[in-house]
């Protein structure tokens, strides 16, 4: 965990005491909604459908089991008694009134959290690996860096008003499971031939309307140089960003069409000006930002302890560890994944209870530390293996011990028409259907890692681009309808999806996508072939034909 010193407490304390004097004007009438909405938008409140909605920050998706107990409260005390985790590992409240809005960020802020930037044109919360620190192999804990970044750019004087959103993630394994290639800036960690410690930088990648995969800019900054040259980029993007399209005014549409070797010579040009300057990072900088991290003290345990080999016997178990439990870097201890997708539910949905019992199984299982990943799902780094059979049995006690991880019901899907103002078309009933259809642990085991992202308009907020198959809400003549991808992934090997046929109403999505997984069985080349992997092999037109052969 990240221990915040007095500047980041009083600047959070400042944020409060200001937005509450907005929110007083707001509600006097002395500010009209259109002079409040860059105010409300700068600490994280969005107009939805039916009433405010309120994002809260997690950087770098990591949480200590008093936060996530504060987060709960606020769940009960403001909101319907749930909150809602995100693809960018924060957490919305979905009906909050703005005369308690105030109270609930002080709330907040009394733990460390904030809303400040999870909305507006400028650098959004900085996403990391849900495993970093603990996952085996990676180069160091990324989040580090994901902290170096985050205090540069919260509240920047040049960047609190770029052309449009802005989105780092940052990963230091060979797995990404921060989808690096989808953000304006993917930075991933790794070391040089030297043995220096550096980034590849990507840039330019980004979904919504016109989705578009990172571009690798430069294949190594060190780290001293990584905020003079994540500058550079944003100096560029600033300056020619198109500010008279709200639809051509990413990152991702100025590399496009600038091309990535004329943008890297106008980024080289630009850093030269400025990477010797006070931008350069020492290692003593470096250091202090290293210490604030503690890390838990870990006990000297066996591989394969007595506990867990008695509970090996118990085929429950054995299907949820299987599923939901991976390596850590420490011998005897585990990764615990769990899952907010369970049969019929809201993806990333966690009721104020579940929250509160889980921040008490993190004290007692995990060193009080819980994570939250870009799948809209929880994890506790920090478990041992001992503690398994247990921490299981807890965990099903509150509805938190699905066996889904990775699986056909392990869906990602925005909020959708059920909340967004935004949205064409609904995203969680479908998501809930499809989780019944796909009820069957034994059918979903058959079936293997398969991902499916859901979206309800163009903005592609639930990153239907890259499921394995995506699906994405629109409107036809008051009707709501589905287009259908599939073949897209968020990892190393980052693709968008291909769309399968035409669009298909929304009584038929489910039946549409039993469909395909029906095809993938028949074609895949062999058990152990992933959907994605006989995607690849046989492009999209056999499940095409078999999709669409009797609509």
């Amino acid at each position: 965990m990240y221990a915040y010193d007095e500047i980041d407490r009083t600047l959070i304390d400042e944020r409060v005491s200001e937005f509450r004097d907005q929110v007083k004007r707001r509600l006097s009438g002395e500010l009209t909604e259109d002079e409040f909405k860059m105010l409300r938008l700068q600490n994280g409140v969005y107009l939805q459908l039916h009433a405010y909605m309120f994002r809260v920050a997690i950087p770098y998706g990591t949480l200590s089991s008093k936060q996530l107990r504060r987060l709960a409260h606020v769940a009960r005390r403001y909101d319907r008694g749930y909150g809602h985790f995100t693809t960018r590992q924060n957490i919305q409240f979905n009906w909050i009134k703005l005369a308690d809005l105030p109270d609930a960020l002080a709330d907040l802020a009394e733990v460390g959290i904030h809303s400040m930037q999870t909305s507006g044109n400028n650098t959004r919360n900085v996403t990391s690996d849900q495993w970093a620190g603990v996952a085996p192999g990676e180069v160091e804990d990324p989040r580090i860096w994901s902290e170096i970044l985050r205090q540069y750019t919260t509240l920047h004087p040049e960047f609190s008003f770029l052309p449009r959103k802005f989105k780092f993630a940052i990963t230091a394994s060979e797995p990404d499971r921060a989808a690096i290639k989808i953000h304006d800036i993917g930075l991933r960690l790794h070391k040089n031939e030297q043995g220096e410690t550096g980034f590849e930088v990507l840039v330019g990648g980004g979904l919504g309307r016109t989705p578009f995969i990172a571009k690798t800019i430069r294949p190594f900054v060190h780290g001293r140089d990584l905020l003079s040259y994540v500058e550079a980029i944003m100096r560029v993007y600033n300056q020619y960003g198109r500010r008279d399209n709200i639809y051509k005014a990413r990152i991702k549409i100025l590399v496009h069409e600038l091309g990535i070797a004329k943008f890297a010579e106008e980024v080289e040009e630009e850093w030269q000006h400025i990477r010797d300057s006070d931008l350069k990072l020492d290692a003593a900088t470096i250091e202090d930002i290293r210490s604030r991290f503690t890390y838990p003290t870990y006990a000297k345990l066996p591989h394969m302890p007595d506990e867990l080999r008695k509970a090996a016997h118990d085929p429950l178990f054995e299907r949820w560890r299987k599923n939901s439990v991976s390596p850590h870097k420490v011998q005897g201890y585990s990764i615990v994944t769990i899952s907010l997708k369970p049969v019929g539910g809201p993806p990333g949905d966690a009721t104020a209870e579940q929250m509160d019992a889980l921040a008490d199984l993190a004290d007692k299982y995990s060193f009080g530390e819980i994570r939250v990943g870009h799948e809209q799902n929880l994890a506790l780094p920090h478990v041992a293996k001992h503690d398994l059979p247990a921490l299981w049995k807890a965990l099903d006690r509150i509805g938190l011990a699905t066996p889904n991880v990775n699986l056909v019901s392990d869906i990602i899907a925005c909020p959708g028409l059920d909340y967004c103002s935004l949205a064409n078309a609904r995203s969680i009933p479908i998501a809930q259907e499809l989780t019944r259809r796909f009820a069957n642990h034994d059918t979903a085991d058959l079936i293997g890692r398969l991902h499916i992202n859901i979206s309800g308009c163009i903005n592609a907020c639930g990153h239907h681009h890259v499921g394995h198959i995506g699906i994405l809400g629109v409107e036809k003549n008051g009707e709501e309808f589905y287009q259908i991808t599939i073949g897209g992934r968020a990892d190393e090997k980052a693709e968008l999806g291909t769309l399968i046929g035409p669009s298909v109403p929304y009584n038929e999505v489910a039946d549409v996508i039993e469909d395909i997984v029906e095809a993938y069985l028949a074609l895949r080349a062999t058990p152990d072939e992933l959907f994605i992997d006989t995607v690849k092999r046989l492009g999209v037109e056999p499940f095409r034909e078999r999709v669409y052969a009797t609509r």
